[in-house]
């Protein structure tokens, strides 16, 4: 059996918003339950109030103008405004308002659908308040900022933005504002880095000159991220302007200055891919022009991969031996059993497999200069020797008796604090007075900062041509990972970065992977408190990794790289216990 329909009033009444009939001439005919609960009143009673009793003060011109409007024309309308409650607070409604004709075509009634938007008007107003605070914000930024679509629809520009050009939102807006902003040089690049990137939601940056509403370009850093929907995709992009001139100006004039700088070793022929302007760099080589005309002993210290066979090169081209050779030993890469005869040479049949006679290279080195490398690395029997030829400047061939005199300059270099050597017995002190004449110290990268960028557009220049590839500029993100980067193998880790990047980088613009130079440090104590607990077992633990390595400390398979700490770390523990690691070698 099917259920009759209810009464069209129970209907209205269950309809979700407020609801009332009007006469033609504005009389209050009916009102659903729910516009009798809002109020608070009665029919009877609403029909006494004004339209000043319910309307919010702020909304009553517009609500009233287009009442008049809706009688004068006949039209329908809807209206956005705001209705007090019977608790006194106002809420927003939205107003439907229908004319209802009889036969005639003539307005009888009024039918008005009120519907609570008032959540939704709040949030809008509370989006239109972050809106606001959020361009205040961006308006008081230094930088300028732009937002715009992946398909570089320009949506808004901070007033940095547009206190630099000149221009408006407006202006901004229009097809050629890329056009007119950017620098004719450098606008190929930046539509092509556009072109690529702003459908990808790949964040990148590049360092262009935007024109000013003086006329005049300035450098700046402009980086662009992106706005992600749900699926990962870009729906807005935030680029920010910073700008850079004064550090390109800095860069500028350090780039001539270095070039002043290699003009004038150039012209010396004495600073050959010594590359820097620093002031520790500077002291160095003010050091090197003042000792090279001279025959004094130089010793080289610094750590491993500053560049310190380069400062002896430089000393001996600028010194009165120049057209002689310059003879290189690097010791610790010699087994100590056969050091002395690369020295000093042999006679035939001084030892086992001597078929014939060989010079050594002090020998070889007569006239010029001799650089021995590593020299810390020398066993006590070998230092003993290398006195007697600072001393003498004579020394026989190994199984010969001839006395050889030799006029040789010695330089020197170590990694190894050799005072501390000294201290520990592992170096003759006698000898160390005769290596320590005149000390040069060189500065590890970290603290020659201001030298990075040169050498690295000094390496990359250099290995993209060794290659026959052309890099336009340098990624500042690379940039600033170079200068931040400790280099723990200072330049000489420096030069294998950039030479395998060069040989990986297909693009104008030359970056590393950062991954490269985020190496784990590791932690010797660490290490050591997992193997022992005391500070004899640690000394056991040295003594056993340094004859698993045959005594030595430094390369991939010595005692530094098993137990996974530094060099310089390693040897001063091997110091203070007074390990003689020597006895270690075959």
């Amino acid at each position: 059996m099917v259920q009759r329909g209810r009464e069209p009033s129970e209907v209205i009444d269950n309809i979700p918003g407020l609801i009332v009939i009007l006469t033609a001439d504005g009389t209050l005919e009916f009102i659903n339950r729910r516009v009798a609960e809002y109020f608070g009143r009665t029919l009877e009673q609403l029909r006494e109030w004004t339209i000043t009793d319910s309307i919010h003060p702020d909304d009553l011109a517009h609500t009233a103008a287009t009442l008049r409007r809706a009688v004068e024309t006949g039209q329908p309308y809807q209206l956005d405004h705001r209705f007090r409650h019977s608790d006194g607070a106002y809420r927003w409604f939205h107003d439907d308002a229908l004319p209802i004709r009889d036969a005639d075509n003539r307005i009888v009634r009024w039918c008005v659908l009120f519907t609570d938007i008032h959540e939704r008007k709040t949030a809008e107003e509370k989006l239109r308040q972050d809106e606001r605070e959020l361009r205040e914000i961006t308006n008081a930024i230094p930088d300028g900022i732009h937002v715009f679509s992946p398909d570089r629809t320009l949506f808004y520009v901070n007033k940095t933005a547009l206190d630099y050009s000149g221009l408006t939102l407006e202006d901004a807006q229009r097809e050629d504002y890329v056009a007119r902003l950017v620098h004719p040089d450098d606008l190929q690049r930046v539509l092509e880095d556009q072109r690529e990137v702003l459908t990808r939601a790949i964040p990148f940056d590049h360092e262009i000159r935007l024109r000013g509403k003086d006329g005049n370009y300035r450098w700046f850093l402009v980086r662009y991220n992106p706005l992600l929907d749900d699926a990962g995709k870009p729906i807005r992009w935030y680029a920010t302007a910073t700008d850079i001139e004064e550090r390109k100006r800095a860069e500028e004039r350090t780039r001539n200055e270095n070039l002043a700088l290699r003009e004038e070793i150039t012209r010396s022929s004495m600073f050959e891919e010594i590359v820097g302007s620093s002031q520790p760099l500077r002291k160095v080589l003010d050091q090197v022009a003042r000792v090279a005309p001279t025959d004094s002993t130089v010793l080289i210290s610094g750590e491993t991969g500053t560049g310190k066979e380069l400062i002896a090169r430089a000393i001996h081209r600028r010194s009165n031996r120049s057209a002689r050779a310059f003879i290189g030993l690097n010791c610790g890469a010699i087994p100590p059993s056969l050091i002395a005869s690369e020295l000093f040479g042999y006679e035939k049949g001084a030892f086992t497999g001597a078929m014939q006679r060989r010079i050594g290279r002090f020998e070889a080195a007569d006239g010029g200069t001799i650089f021995l490398d590593e020299v810390g690395e020398l066993s006590m029997e070998t230092q003993i020797a290398l006195l007697r030829v600072l001393q003498e400047r004579e020394f026989e061939r190994m199984g010969g008796s001839e006395l050889l005199k030799i006029d040789v300059r010695v330089l020197t270099a170590t990694n190894r604090d050799l005072q501390g050597a000294v201290s520990a017995g592992t170096f003759r002190q006698d000898l160390f007075y005769r290596l320590n004449v005149f000390p040069i110290e060189m500065p590890p990268l970290r603290e020659r900062t201001d030298d990075v960028r040169l050498l690295a557009e000094y390496m990359i220049d250099r290995y993209a041509k060794q290659v026959g590839k052309r890099f336009n500029n340098i990624m500042s993100i690379t940039l600033e990972l170079f200068q931040k980067y400790p280099w723990p193998g200072n330049v000489r880790e420096l030069q294998n970065v950039i030479e395998r990047a060069v040989v990986l980088c297909d693009e104008p613009t030359f970056s590393v992977d950062e991954t490269w130079l985020k190496r784990p440090t590791a932690n010797f104590d660490s290490a050591i408190s997992r193997l022992a607990s005391s500070t004899d077992n640690e000394r056991e633990l040295i003594e056993a990794t340094l004859a698993e390595s045959r005594g030595r400390v430094s390369g991939p398979s010595g005692a530094s790289a098993k137990l996974g700490i530094p060099r310089q770390t390693l040897e001063s523990k091997i110091l203070r216990f007074g390990i003689n690691k020597h006895r270690f070698r075959p």
